[in-house]
């Protein structure tokens, strides 16, 4: 895979191309990547790219000339089919199964916006999908682009040392994760559970499962709501039920 980012900052991508398991996975070539500075394509000695936006109004908007030719530029350096990315508070929202399709392309182009935005045609004519990373802004696309960088990496076959690592995650199956405990045994007066020291698999694949279920439905019962339950997991689902209930009265 190939991801290009077109971006003022190229020099803050290096913690994902040099750092943990995704600059390893680089360097193995297991995934390349291209930082496109937009300001080579202006059309000022200053490199300027930005004006104010018409009808009025605070901060500056990325002109749609040079973003064009940047993406122009990263579509000339790839072969095959391109996915051109913005990333903004406008998109709609990554997740787990959004990650996985991703993983599957060839190409990702990650536009990363600032100041109080991109000019609207260059949105229409060349990108083709928006992203977002929640309900919040940050100063630029950068952040955003590289959580969306190592969440889609994880799914490329030998960048984790073990698949089952992302297979296994949060929202893999639609559930929470489950505690994990290591050495000690012991710490700060709480043990490990001994269901996981008893070597019974069956038992632990179903401790594993209830305390999934029991923490989305503390933590996001929305993901419930959307979940069409297996038999198992519905008897799990009534027992903390009654346990709860048993607590409350």
């Amino acid at each position: 895979m190939l991801i290009q980012s077109i971006t003022l900052f190229p020099e803050m991508f290096e913690s994902i191309t040099e750092c943990g398991v995704t600059g390893r996975a680089r360097k193995q070539n297991l995934w390349q990547f291209q930082a496109i500075n937009p300001r080579q394509f202006a059309d000022n000695k200053l490199g300027y790219i930005d004006g104010r936006p018409f009808g009025g109004g605070p901060g500056m908007i990325l002109q749609a000339p040079p973003l064009q030719a940047a993406i122009d530029e990263a579509k000339k350096n790839s072969q095959g089919r391109n996915k051109v990315i913005y990333l903004s508070p406008q998109g709609a929202l990554f997740n787990h199964q959004k990650a996985i399709e991703l993983s599957q392309s060839d190409n990702l182009i990650l536009l990363c916006g600032r100041y109080e935005g991109i000019d609207e045609r260059l949105l229409q004519y060349s990108v083709d999908e928006e992203i977002s990373m929640g309900d919040f802004v940050v100063s630029g696309g950068e952040l955003p682009a590289m959580i969306l960088m190592d969440a889609v990496l994880r799914f490329i076959p030998g960048v984790l040392g073990d698949i089952q690592s992302a297979e296994q995650d949060s929202f893999s199956d639609g559930l929470l994760d489950c505690p994990h405990y290591t050495k000690p045994l012991e710490f700060q007066g709480m043990g490990v559970p001994d269901v996981l020291r008893s070597g019974n698999h069956a038992l632990i694949a179903e401790w594993r499962l209830k305390q999934s279920l029991q923490r989305t439905l503390a933590r996001r019962p929305d993901l419930l709501e959307k979940r069409s339950l297996i038999p198992k997991e519905t008897r799990l689902l009534q027992e903390i039920l009654a346990e709860q209930r048993k607590i409350q009265s």
